[in-house]
């Protein structure tokens, strides 16, 4: 069974009624960021039943050190993970001496949680009965600015309902955090000042072993029913902990506020000898603007990212709220403006994962970024892993490759290797793959190829290089075999030719080919900057083409279908229809002896090949495809449902195309998976934004131009989505009866519809 206490609402996640069984989860799924910070939906005052606290600053990381029970050569000395980072929303509330506590509360009622997607901001409404009998009314506000990343402002509002009230504010900062995921609870953060000047308090500190300085700040206003408060605040002041106290003597049906602005200045943006500095300046400019004003600036700034990342959906409100969901915690999670950062399958929501780069950002979210931002944004994306080329090479010559051959991590901060689960570190080798694509997507999309003499080549090179290493010739087959590996399917550990894996290594080797011969003939200085730098022999390329000309790729003739790997038909071939409810999910219910051995699949593999390369194959083939794996598919993986999506839609599978999106938009909102107390699946919901726009709306290229086969679900009335495809802004409305072109930026518009060449003119 679901989870579905979330109401159905166009526009915001709203949480009725106060269960302490739901925080975690509601703690998740309320989160709030804005690309450099996020934070988990904590709240402000102190709750003292179980809570999962987390707040993280974009970039900054610790290396915690390898935890396993037997070392294995290669395994990487640490996993890296995004450190929580010292709070700074808190403050503690009493009444009458009595703190304010949801969790010993005599009553609570009439509470209601909102997450306002469409404004960026998250709220809180209750009123509470505390132990001593007095009943309060309370009203929360808080954003992380989107304009002013540094800067979070907190409005909390309280008012005594059923008598006069002493109340206190108590903000704080806390450096004496920990972190839920630690694989030995280090000591992650120093503390090296301390420091308050009138109502403002600083809390400097730095990370321990990879030195990231920080400098957590705060400012608080009191007012009594809008007026402020002219108060002298008492001061408590502990090594990593500084707190004020407000205390204002309220009548019956007053409001008391408190005004708290707060965030961080990070050694990544700043000279580390000015981060007080430069914290003083974010609260002089938040004092100036005022809560009011902050908040209409950050309304008009998300009105501007919804003016082009919107999808509507009419009349389907389940619908339409998980997709936008799924665009809002993707545009808090990262926004394209550094590309030193780069997209974590939790974002700033939880620590699984360690907050760290996946091969989820190229498969997944460039197509996403490229389509509902500037250009720039997805080539940050790539420029990202180009400066990491030189840690995949040494990443590689760990293992024993040479030569320049790169491997790219499976998880990463910084481009080192840093998961260590070897079926994962050393054998998912797949995710190289995703890397080349992602620069092969970005100029089919964009047109822009500027990239791939400037950068893009080089990293192509390295890659073809460690396929060519990795790949072994068989005499027994007469071709080349890629032997023990995992492929997307992470329920195989250790199986021979996967065929995903095969057919990635023989197209990123030809690919590289193709465009060494394209940079040579059309950027001649390029290529023999290239050629010098990377000590490309001719010969090697020679070897490279032998082994993607004998890949071998397993193929079954009895079902006419590639084989995942060598030995699937092996397995005892059950549908997931005859697997018994109860033992759902598989990974949580079962040894991973008996996973290994089963016929289960938890995300595309085969199929991801497929979506990858659709143009390679024939719809029929892609059909029996389909129809072979999708039944063993358990879709335990938050990357499954979409590519499922997008197939079943191209297929005519429509209820099954549905199904699938509903699961791909909704999966936190709804925990499918029975995980989202953890963290949110973040790169997945770019997969969401994919079932609509290549699953409904059948967006392609074809020869340089968009085209679409437009479907529409039965449960919905239209749909429309927006598309800036090389400059030009397509807006797309779908409706039961027609589809719908209005160009918003451009002029004109060469397009295919089911086929048929149109050409769009701006009106």
């Amino acid at each position: 069974m679901n989870q579905d206490y979330i109401k159905p609402d166009n526009w915001s996640i709203i949480e009725e009624g106060f269960d302490p069984s739901r925080v975690k989860s509601s703690e998740s799924l309320f989160s709030i960021g804005n690309g450099a910070m996020g934070q988990r939906a904590n709240f402000e005052e102190h709750y003292s039943g179980p809570t999962f606290q987390g707040s993280y600053i974009a970039g900054v990381y610790y290396p915690d050190k390898t935890r396993v029970g037997w070392w294995k050569n290669g395994y990487p000395e640490y996993f890296a993970k995004v450190l929580n980072a010292p709070s700074w929303i808190g403050i503690n509330i009493s009444i009458n001496g009595e703190a304010l506590d949801l969790f010993t509360c005599k009553n609570v009622e009439n509470f209601c949680r909102t997450l306002n997607m469409q404004e960026g901001w998250l709220s809180r409404s209750f009123t509470a009965t505390l132990q001593n009998d007095i009943t309060v009314q309370v009203e929360t506000k808080r954003f992380l600015s989107l304009d002013l990343d540094e800067l979070g402002a907190i409005q909390y509002s309280i008012k005594p309902v059923n008598s006069d009230a002493e109340i206190s504010f108590q903000p704080y900062l806390d450096a004496g955090i920990t972190n839920e995921d630690s694989n030995w609870d280090d000591t992650f953060w120093d503390v090296s000042h301390v420091e308050h000047n009138q109502h403002q308090a600083f809390i400097e500190a730095k990370t321990m072993k990879t030195h990231f300085h920080t400098c957590t700040f705060m400012e608080s206003q009191v007012f009594i029913n809008k007026n402020l408060l002219e108060t002298t605040p008492k001061i408590q002041e502990k090594s990593n902990y500084i707190a004020f106290t407000y205390t204002c003597n309220v009548k019956q049906n007053n409001t008391c506020s408190i005004h708290k602005f707060a965030g961080y200045t990070v050694d990544t943006n700043h000279d580390k000898k000015h981060l007080l500095t430069a914290a003083k300046t974010v609260l002089q400019h938040a004092l100036n603007k005022g809560f009011s004003t902050l908040l209409s600036d950050q309304k008009q700034a998300w009105q501007n990212i919804w003016e082009r990342a919107d999808i509507t959906i009419s009349g389907d409100v389940k619908a339409q709220q998980g997709i936008r969901f799924n665009i809002f915690q993707l545009n808090q999670t990262y926004l394209g403006k550094d590309s030193r950062l780069n997209i974590g399958p939790k974002g700033f929501t939880g620590e699984k994962y360690g907050g760290s780069t996946y091969w989820d950002t190229e498969a997944y979210c460039i197509p996403f970024y490229m389509a509902t931002k500037d250009q720039q944004v997805a080539r940050n994306l790539l420029e990202y892993r180009y400066n990491h080329l030189e840690k995949a090479i040494e990443n590689a010559e760990k293992l024993g490759f040479k030569d320049g051959a790169a491997l790219y991590p499976m998880v990463t901060m910084n481009g080192e290797e840093c998961h260590n689960e070897w079926e994962i570190t050393f054998e998912e080798i797949h995710r190289n793959g995703a890397i080349a694509f992602a620069i092969f997507n970005y100029f089919r999309y964009t047109g822009d190829y500027s990239y791939i003499p400037e950068k893009g080549l080089e990293v192509l090179i390295a890659i073809a290089r460690f396929w060519q290493q990795r790949a072994t010739f068989s005499k027994n087959k007469n071709e080349y075999v890629i032997l023990g590996v995992t492929g997307p399917n992470e329920y195989e550990n250790n199986v021979n030719n996967n065929w995903y894996t095969n057919y990635l290594a023989q197209w990123c080797i030809r690919y590289t080919i193709e465009n060494i011969e394209k940079v040579e003939n059309e950027f001649p200085s390029d290529f023999t900057r290239i050629i010098n730098k990377v000590a490309l022999r001719p010969s090697e390329i020679t070897e490279w083409k032998a082994t993607a000309d004998h890949m071998y790729l397993p193929f079954s003739e009895e079902h006419d279908i590639y084989l995942q790997q060598d030995g699937f038909l092996d397995k005892e071939l059950i549908t997931v229809s005859d697997l018994d409810d109860a033992q759902r999910p598989i990974n949580q219910k079962w040894s991973w002896d008996r996973i290994l051995r089963s016929p289960y699949i938890k995300q595309a593999d085969v199929l991801q090949g497929f979506y990858f390369f659709e143009t390679h194959f024939s719809t029929e083939a892609l059909e029996r495809h389909f129809n072979f794996y999708e039944p063993f598919t358990v879709h335990e993986s938050s990357l499954s449902p979409c590519v499922h999506s997008i197939q079943a839609a191209k297929l005519d599978k429509m209820d099954q195309a549905y199904t699938f999106y509903l699961r791909t938009s909704r999966l936190d909102l709804d925990d499918y998976n029975k995980e989202v107390h953890e963290g949110l699946h973040i790169t997945s919901m770019a997969g969401t934004w994919m079932s609509i726009v290549e699953g409904f709306g059948g967006m392609r290229i074809i020869d340089n131009q968009l085209s679409f086969t437009p479907k529409i679900p039965k449960q919905w009335e239209a749909y429309s989505f927006k598309v800036n495809f090389r400059n030009q802004i397509l807006k797309v409305t779908i409706t039961q009866k027609e589809t719908h072109f209005e160009i918003e930026q451009g002029t004109e518009l060469n397009v295919l519809v089911n086929n048929k060449p149109r050409l769009l003119k701006k009106k």
